[in-house]
């Protein structure tokens, strides 16, 4: 018997929430459940309609005679953490912060925050000819001729989708591409229609044909032209080096007329400052060097600044690797951005940084590589080569040009050369320094870890000094080489030393934290403890790692830190956990050498950073400096710290006042870019010449992004592409759609954050929520189900208090009319939660989502039961503003608040575990708050039945290990209920560290 066969059912229904990636659903109600479940712009009051504040369940027996603190009553926070504080409309520089200005500008109030554009370089609208004749509000001029049905160069929105499908997301062989047209073509023609495309050569003709983003590369070719020996001449003088390129400016040009970023982009440079007076720095345009910038664009051009736009060039370089098994194995991208751009959509890649150059890595043999005639052509080749391809930018650093913006307005832009995102050693060869010296001041390499503060360098500087000492002294006293010239020596108004920014990823994550740190722990406790002994406790170390609870998003590390081949994620990961397994092992001034470096590097890692913030990193940076010299003092570093990566933490006060946060500069993102400008190319070349296919692909990859980003624009991408063929089929039928209409879209006000059962959309119509099979269906026999035998008043508790919020708690034989024995239950094994969390991975919104568990089975294998933080008190702060519970069950009632069954509805729940802080301040050597479980007088855990949206978001406890050591047969999953002391660990992401401090 022939097996019977799905019937294709379409997802037809677009979130208009969702842009990257988009989501379909199958039926309203599906789309409406994904909103609610998702999204954070619902209509959803601040608490939940029956969720008074559930009390404690019985008379509580502390596990410490240090953890005898009352659980209180556990109110939902959905607000701020802390008291509002009013907005100052006060502009006076603070004590700390550089002067920017002789001037300011216009001061606007938004949400509580007062922004300052700049008040000669403004942004200001313009009509195409530069002119300042637009009355306010005038809408900006369409952005193309074009109708909202050509698809040019591509006949249907098909055959974009298809080639889009294809090439850019599969990324298919052309061979595949033939055999997929051939396979349709042979059903097409049955029917009488063609394929979308003949073959892999007509959709890669039709790709080319895009006239959108068309940037064509082009060549440099460079030659040594220095003395040369009499004799044996060394081949790499006679070589021509080449230069891949496109031009730069029309490539920012494109970036700027991208609709995508509307709204996402900063016109002028400007300043603001929180309702405390305290100024704030977020994206690029808000430090204080585009506002210099400014101010001297201002004085250069006099009445030609007024209203223009600053557009400064972001760029960054870093050789990489594709293949060490293959023939040429190394390229050097050069990437390019613009600083108006938000930080948030620069790191999300959305055609924000895109790869304008391959530069020359010159080849010699062994006996000329360290020759210094050759050394120098080298990098002056880089320096020469960058200033040649960035040529078209130098007419527009001077005289205002007119371009088109993402709101699709006009204005005059002036460019100018802004920070260059590079790791230490691209730091050097980019500043022409001496390795081992620091780019940006000009203390000894000997002496990097001196508290004295270096005086800084600057282009001025560095010329008058060449000037004036001999090219030795230059390189032993300054670390100048003389004989190289900067790039940045040929634009206006650039300095290449206030250019190069702090650099998160190398300076700290893989810098001080992987090199540094975790390996003077292994020396450490060699010198200490002997090569075996040492060895051991390394061995501790890793199994307590290992033991280290789940966590959303977190990396499990299985054999401890333990690994080979170290990446920027294993290290950020590492860090995530690596202090409570060290406490107790290690002296507590190591472990607080680490709690504090972490200190710095969360704060820097924040979204937006305040001059409290600031002053918060300059201690925790001082406090590392000072615990860091058990170091010293124990023989692991007997010569000091004066480590490169290390002494730029004393620069980071400096760079974030001028650039904005550090996370919007990072190497991250030019290394994230590789993936896709060098090593995807590379993977789908034939390896045979790959560089010009690698040119091309990306060329390809550029023009669909464009076609893309025009597409969106004007409406045509809206649905699915079926839905599309459906809409065109039921017009031809006559067909009166009514279904999909504006009003089934839910607005509604904005929320820190929300915790939902999940829920499933079947094929049909009708929802299914995600009910989890082969429990019980009421509460009485769940409750025998689960070996709980009070679920039933724990639920009786629960249901009174939704009724009486605030009211006493009646001893429990006054809970009769709320015993629900036969009530009806489903169980869940999660719950989703999603929050403001910017500094974390999110959508360009800011928003981040994680599931929380309680599964007696996690992925076919032993159970996970996550931990939570409740809401506790809103007028306090940190972790004493939140409860911490770990979660033994995830259900809904069928229940009624006021008591009756008429009016009964399904209530969700969890089943909760409490746990208490030790103390009244976090531990002294972590940093960290300790807790213990509730337990009853019988010694089980406490337990409570609160309503789910008491949940803020998942906690992350790691035990308190101790001197001891672990034992060889724990699990992982065993770890929660063995201990009796856990760390609320902060360091679990930034959103953590935000509120449990």
């Amino acid at each position: 018997m022939a097996r019977s066969r799905r019937v294709f059912y379409p997802s037809i229904y677009q979130c208009p929430h969702c842009i990257r990636p988009r989501k379909f659903c199958k039926n309203l109600s599906g789309l409406t459940q994904h909103i609610n479940t998702v999204h954070i712009d619902i209509f959803r009051a601040p608490s939940p309609p029956y969720s008074p504040s559930p009390t404690p369940s019985c008379n509580l027996s502390p596990a410490h005679d240090n953890f005898a603190v009352p659980l209180g009553t556990r109110e939902v926070q959905t607000g701020s953490r802390g008291p509002q504080s009013q907005w100052s409309n006060d502009n006076t520089i603070l004590e700390g912060v550089e002067e920017v200005d002789e001037e300011g500008g216009v001061g606007v109030q938004h949400g509580g925050v007062l922004r300052e554009d700049h008040p000669v370089v403004s942004g200001k609208p313009c009509d195409e000819a530069g002119c300042y004749i637009l009355p306010a509000g005038t809408a900006p001029p369409p952005r193309t001729s074009a109708t909202p049905d050509d698809w040019s160069p591509f006949g249907t929105r098909l055959e974009f989708e298809l080639a889009e499908f294809l090439y850019k997301r599969e990324q298919m062989s052309a061979r595949n591409i033939t055999t997929l047209m051939s396979l349709w073509a042979a059903y097409a023609l049955q029917h009488g229609i063609q394929p979308p495309f003949a073959d892999h050569a007509d959709l890669y003709a039709t790709i080319d044909s895009i006239a959108l983003g068309d940037v064509p590369w082009g060549c440099l070719r460079a030659r040594y032209h220095g003395p040369r020996p009499e004799t044996d001449v060394p081949s790499w003088m006679d070589d021509a080096y080449e230069v891949w390129y496109r031009d730069p400016r029309q490539i920012a040009l494109h970036m700027l007329a991208n609709p995508d970023f509307a709204g996402e982009i900063d016109y002028a440079p400007y300043r603001e400052f929180t309702g405390s007076g305290d100024r704030r720095y977020t994206h690029y345009m808000s430090g204080n060097w585009a506002w210099r910038q400014a101010n001297l664009i201002a004085r250069e051009l006099g009445p030609e600044a007024d209203g223009a736009m600053f557009m400064p060039i972001l760029l960054g370089s870093d050789k990489t690797t594709v293949s060490v098994a293959t023939g040429q194995n190394d390229y050097y991208p050069l990437y390019l951005s613009i600083g108006n751009i938000h930080n948030n959509v620069r790191r999300a890649h959305r055609d924000s940084v895109i790869l304008i150059a391959f530069l020359a890595i010159p080849k010699v043999e062994r006996k000329y590589t360290d020759s210094p005639s050759f050394r120098k052509f080298r990098r002056q080749l880089l320096h020469s080569s960058i200033s040649a391809i960035l040529c078209p930018f130098r007419p527009g650093m001077t005289t205002p040009e007119v371009v088109r913006c993402p709101d699709a307005h006009f204005r005059r832009a002036i460019w100018g050369i802004g920070a260059y995102i590079a790791d230490y050693i691209e730091q050097v060869v980019v500043s022409c320094i001496v390795q081992g010296w620091c780019p940006t001041c000009l203390k000894y390499p000997g002496q990097l870890d001196t508290p004295e503060e270096g005086e800084r360098r600057s282009r001025s500087h560095t010329e008058a000094l060449i000037r004036t000492f001999e090219p030795g002294v230059l390189w032993d006293d300054y670390g100048v080489i003389h004989d190289l010239v900067p790039f940045t020596n040929d634009f206006p108004r650039a300095d290449i030393y206030e250019l190069l920014s702090g650099d998160l990823l190398h300076q700290l994550i893989k810098g001080t934290f992987k090199d540094h740190l975790v390996a003077w722990v292994g020396d450490y406790l060699t010198l200490q403890f002997g090569d075996a002994r040492g060895k051991e406790l390394l061995d501790e170390i890793d199994r307590r790692i290992a033991l280290v609870p789940p966590f959303p998003g977190l990396r499990h590390f299985k054999q401890g830190r333990d690994f080979k081949q170290w990446t920027g994620d294993d290290s950020k990961a590492l860090m995530k956990v690596y202090l409570p397994p060290i406490a107790g092992i290690l002296p507590p001034r190591i472990v607080k050498t680490f709690a504090s470096f972490l200190e710095v590097c969360y704060i820097a890692r924040k979204e937006s950073l305040t001059e409290s913030d600031l002053r918060d990193f300059d201690q925790a940076r001082r406090d590392f400096n000072h615990h860091r010299e058990i170091f010293r003092e124990s023989g692991v570093r007997p010569d000091g710290f004066s480590l490169p990566r290390q002494h730029s933490l004393e620069h980071y006060l400096q760079h974030i006042r001028n650039f904005g946060a550090p996370n919007g500069l990072c190497t991250s993102i030019t290394e994230a870019k590789h993936i896709k400008a060098v090593k995807e190319p590379w993977r789908r070349s034939n390896r045979y010449e790959p560089l010009g296919q690698m040119l091309l692909t990306n060329q390809r990859l550029d023009k669909l992004a464009a076609a893309r980003a025009d597409f969106e624009a004007r409406g045509m991408l809206s649905g699915t592409c079926f839905d599309t063929v459906m809409a065109v089929l039921h017009t031809r039928a006559g067909a009166d759609d009514k279904e999909h209409t504006s009003e089934d879209i839910v607005q509604g006000p904005r929320v820190s954050g929300f915790v939902v059962l999940p829920c499933k959309h079947r094929e049909s119509s009708s929802l299914a929520i995600s009910v989890e099979r082969g429990y019980p269906q009421t509460v009485q026999e769940l409750s025998q189900h689960l070996n709980i035998p009070h679920l039933s008043t724990l639920l009786a508790r629960f249901l009174f208090q939704q009724a009486h919020p605030g009211d006493t708690l009646p001893g429990d034989q006054d809970l009769d009319m709320w015993q629900r024995p036969d009530s009806r239950v489903r169980v869940y094994h999660s719950a989703v939660a999603t929050f403001y969390a910017p500094s974390d991975p999110s959508g360009v919104g800011g928003m981040h989502r994680e599931h929380i568990r309680a599964t007696p089975s996690w992925r076919k294998g032993p159970p996970r039961y996550d931990c939570v933080f409740v809401g506790k008190d809103p007028s306090a702060t940190g972790l004493q503003s939140l409860h911490v519970a770990r979660v033994r069950l995830f259900f809904s009632v069928l229940a009624s608040p006021s008591g009756s069954r008429a009016q009964a509805d399904w209530i969700p729940c969890a089943l909760v575990e409490w746990f208490s802080q030790v103390g009244d301040k976090p531990d002294e050597d972590t940093g960290l708050w300790i807790v213990e479980p509730d337990l009853e007088t019988d010694g089980s855990h406490a337990k409570d039945v609160i309503h789910i949206q008491t949940l803020l978001r998942a906690a992350h406890l790691i035990p308190v290990f101790g001197e001891s050591l672990t034992p060889s047969q724990l699990k992982q999953h065993e770890v929660l209920d063995s201990y009796q002391a856990f760390y609320v660990n902060k360091y679990a992401d930034y959103h953590a560290h935000d509120i449990a401090f």
